[in-house]
């Protein structure tokens, strides 16, 4: 008998480590339910995260920053501004290089998709360029408005104001220039008067093209839309409602 009781202590002790193992193993499953829903402080922390608002920027190769890095386009360089004052708003660059109001007029359902609260439409200066009928520009500005606000109806709309160049001939130029002003006022949207004011025709602001604007250029942008665009955002901190 006393022979077989150090066998025995050694089978006690390896049935015991068994045990301790197996236990270990089923202990963070256990606790995985706990781990899987959030805490009082981690909701809190995603509520204060929640932007309070969409801001989206509609528009041509202008808008997309055409030869930059889109983070140094004017739509870019708008968040960064909101950022650094501490609105928490989302912006969202959906510019598109080549495009005309018809081609935007087409494109636009499928962009809201997501939910808006700004939008800023900045579409015309290819239809000037290519002399499309004025008429036909203003028709295809007015439906858009009318297509933001149908889905959104709380929505802030800021329109552009574009200015095309004088070899395109005066009175097309004159009555380009005036059609954003006015439909601003007929259609009760912010208006930014000029989008390149201080930079359009001006080389070194411009790249190679003489249309696109620089880096530079494109701070000196950011600034016109910001004059115009703080009269919608809310202030620091308050959430859409």
């Amino acid at each position: 008998m006393e022979k077989n009781r150090p066998r025995r202590l050694l089978k006690f002790s390896y049935i015991f480590c068994l045990i301790c193992v197996f236990g270990c193993r089923e202990s963070p499953a256990t606790n995985a339910p706990q781990d899987a829903t959030a805490t009082p402080v981690e909701e809190s922390a995603v509520s204060e995260s929640t932007p309070a608002g969409t801001i989206l920027f509609f528009g041509d190769s202008l808008t997309a920053g055409l030869g930059l890095n889109p983070n140094l386009a004017f739509p870019g360089l708008v968040q960064q501004r909101l950022d650094s004052l501490g609105y928490s708003y989302q912006v969202i660059n959906a510019g598109l290089s080549g495009e005309t109001t018809a081609s935007g007029k087409n494109r636009l359902g499928w962009v809201l998709n997501q939910p808006v609260d700004i939008f800023v439409l900045e579409l015309g200066a290819n239809d000037g360029l290519r002399g499309i009928p004025l008429t036909e520009t203003r028709k295809n500005l007015i439906a858009m408005i009318g297509q933001v606000r149908a889905k959104y109806p709380e929505v802030v709309i800021v329109l552009a104001g574009m200015q095309l160049p004088p070899n395109m001939g005066p009175e097309y130029t004159d009555d380009f220039r005036s059609m954003f002003p006015e439909l601003a006022e007929s259609e009760d949207v912010l208006l930014i008067p000029i989008l390149l004011q201080n930079v359009g025709g001006i080389p070194e602001l411009n790249q190679e093209d003489g249309i696109h604007p620089t880096e530079a250029g494109h701070k000196i942008v950011a600034e016109n839309v910001w004059v115009v665009l703080q009269q919608a955002v809310r202030s620091p901190g308050r959430k859409a409602s």
